[in-house]
């Protein structure tokens, strides 16, 4: 069983063609539009996922189809095997 203690870990997730089409208008309406698609799909991926409460989205990413979450060790394997999540990393700080 893994730590019970929430780190910053990054998801990113499968290719997603609604937000390459997304991604291709420059526009800052299609920017808006992006940025409410990505955080609508990576909120409902985390709700269906993982506990109420149990987790703090802390940024979705833009530049590439993914977020940083504040998640468990246990609740970082349930992501792993969501359907359409390709990669669960956890964040490593680099020393000064």
């Amino acid at each position: 069983m893994g730590s019970a203690k929430s780190e910053r870990y990054f998801v990113f997730m499968n290719y997603d063609p609604e937000y390459e089409r997304l991604r291709a208008d420059r526009s800052k309406r299609g920017a808006y539009e992006l940025d409410m698609y990505l955080s609508r799909k990576h909120d409902e991926l985390l709700a269906n996922t993982l506990a109420h409460g149990s987790y703090k989205k802390t940024i979705s990413l833009v530049i590439v189809d993914g977020f940083a979450v504040e998640i468990t060790e246990d609740q970082a394997g349930l992501l792993r095997s969501a359907g359409g999540v390709r990669v669960v990393e956890k964040n490593q700080e680099l020393p000064n």
